[in-house]
């Protein structure tokens, strides 16, 4: 009875030390994937308005969800490379604007209908570094599902630094492929105007930065 006793009060006591720890951990593991819950609430939201709403209004609606969600200036220096150190300060504030405009016009473009698709974030993290990835889904409502992942950097709050296509392909890679080449030949304004006339034709015209 004593030895029965002993195990029970044992066993309370570990019980007060892993269940905190379990509580902190889904605290923190929530805390890394709210800006995704944030994202694909207004993917969602942007799906169901369709085309039917004008390219600038979901534009509009959609733009201060990725200036929370994402750590743009990170993902453009980045993609940018050793020669973001060689650009002057207003060839950085016009490069970041035509940046922006262009991040959030190819998701208005990319998720202009709704067909039944659900957004899924998957359980846990897996660490990079100093950094988190989150592994989501985008399930159709018919085909195969599409993996996407997020590495999540802690800076006054958990936000985007690249986007893992099939969790692997990063979107930063590849920007910073073909930011080199439009980088080799001078300074930003090739890239600027790449970025302009991008966002021109995802907008169908009506997004000029």
């Amino acid at each position: 009875m004593i030895a029965a006793s002993r195990r029970f009060v044992i066993g309370l006591a570990l019980a007060g030390t892993v269940l905190p720890a379990l509580t902190v951990r889904a605290q923190e593991t929530a805390a890394v994937q709210a800006p995704i819950h944030a994202l694909y609430a207004a993917l969602e939201q942007l799906m169901k308005q369709g085309q039917g709403t004008p390219f600038p209004q979901r534009f509009q609606t959609l733009a201060p969800v990725i200036d929370q969600v994402y750590d743009l200036d990170t993902v453009l220096r980045v993609s940018v490379g050793a020669r973001w150190a060689t650009l002057d300060e207003t060839a950085r504030k016009a490069l970041s604007t035509a940046f922006r405009d262009f991040t959030i016009a190819t998701y208005v473009a990319n998720f202009d209908s709704y067909d039944g698709e659900r957004f899924e974030i998957l359980p846990g993290l897996r660490a990079s570094g100093a950094d988190q990835i989150v592994a989501s889904r985008i399930v159709p409502a018919k085909g195969d599902a599409v993996r996407i992942d997020y590495v999540m950097h802690q800076n006054n709050g958990w936000r985007i630094v690249d986007v893992l296509l099939d969790g692997t392909i990063s979107r930063v890679a590849v920007q910073r492929s073909d930011f080199r080449a439009l980088l080799a030949h001078g300074d930003a304004e090739a890239l600027i105007a790449s970025l302009h006339r991008k966002t021109a034709d995802l907008s169908g015209g009506t997004i000029r930065s």
